[in-house]
C-alpha cells in the first residue's frame, strides 16, 4: 500500500512540474531563469515563444536585431547544440552567449 502511495505522489510531483514549465513565464525575470532542460520539457509552441522573447531580450542589450534568415537560423542551431552540452544551464545564458559569438554578423538596431 505505500508503494502506491509513493508511486501516485511521484507522478503528481511529474505532472506538476510538468505543467508548470509549460507555462511560458511572462516577465523577463522569469524567463531568465528557465533551464534548457525546462524549455525542453515545454510544448514547441511556448518554447519558441520562450526562445524568441529571450533572444530579441539579449539582442536588444547588445544593439542589434535576430534576422528570420539563414542567420537567425545559425543562432538556433548554436543554441540547440549549447543546450545539448549544458542542459542545466539557463536557456538566456546559452542564446545571449550563442548572439555573442555570432554577433558581427547581425544587422545593427
Amino acid at each position: 500500500m505505500n508503494l502506491r502511495v509513493f508511486v501516485a505522489s511521484g507522478a503528481l510531483l511529474v505532472a506538476s512540474t510538468t505543467a508548470y514549465a509549460q507555462t511560458a513565464p511572462l516577465t523577463f525575470d522569469q524567463a531568465a531563469y528557465v533551464t534548457c532542460r525546462e524549455a525542453q520539457a515545454m510544448q514547441p509552441e511556448p518554447r519558441k515563444a520562450l526562445a524568441v522573447f529571450l533572444a530579441n531580450h539579449a539582442a536588444s542589450h547588445r544593439g542589434v536585431t535576430v534576422p528570420d534568415d539563414e542567420r537567425g537560423a545559425q543562432l538556433a542551431h548554436l543554441v540547440r547544440g549549447g543546450c545539448t552540452l549544458a542542459p542545466d544551464a539557463y536557456l538566456f545564458t546559452v542564446i545571449d552567449r550563442a548572439l555573442a559569438a555570432e554577433i558581427t554578423k547581425m544587422p545593427k538596431r
